[in-house]
């Protein structure tokens, strides 16, 4: 292979390494955010975000948290007393989904129909992911065309009589 190949590869190659590279750091940073984001709250913080994932039943568009309603209040301290006695998250969400219904909860639950909220947006990029690799990956190896007059083969004298004749044809035929 020669120079002239070797360094036309390389710059087309080095377009398609720095979306990697980008692709590959998009990754990460959406990784560190993810496991970053699970810190140990106060518990005030904790009534504020177990709160903030229910539904005031008064005020349907309004959060327990947000909420000023008197049962939202209400709601709000049996949240920290459930806290106070060593009931998870979960546990105090299962309590208001008995009590009010699935309606209660700010977000769909993950399992059954509602679940597709969830996982649908995952399949999505992981489809457009995949596109995107694989037309990056074509783009790459499409092969790129020689500039004119490199490296293209010579003409025989017959072939080059073809084409004269062919021209003085289209002179001919020329209005003029």
């Amino acid at each position: 292979m020669n120079a002239a190949g070797t360094l036309r590869r390389a710059r087309t190659s080095l377009p398609g390494l720095l979306v990697l590279i980008a692709l590959a750091a998009g990754l990460a940073t959406l990784v560190i955010v993810a496991v970053s984001g699970h810190s140990r709250a106060s518990q005030a913080q904790q009534v504020q975000q177990i709160a903030a994932g229910l539904h005031c039943p008064i005020c349907k568009d309004l959060s327990v948290a947000d909420s000023p309603a008197p049962l939202a209040q209400q709601m709000r301290q049996e949240i920290a007393q459930k806290l106070r006695a060593g009931e998870s998250a979960d546990q105090i969400r299962a309590g208001f989904v008995a009590a009010y219904g699935d309606s209660v909860l700010m977000s769909p639950p993950r399992q059954g129909v509602a679940g597709a909220a969830y996982y649908l947006p995952l399949l999505v990029l992981a489809a457009g992911l995949m596109a995107a690799f694989t037309t990056l990956r074509r783009w790459l190896r499409t092969p790129q065309p020689d500039p004119p007059g490199a490296g293209s083969p010579q003409l025989s004298a017959s072939q080059r009589r073809a084409v004269a004749k062919a021209v003085a044809r289209l002179r001919e035929e020329e209005p003029g």
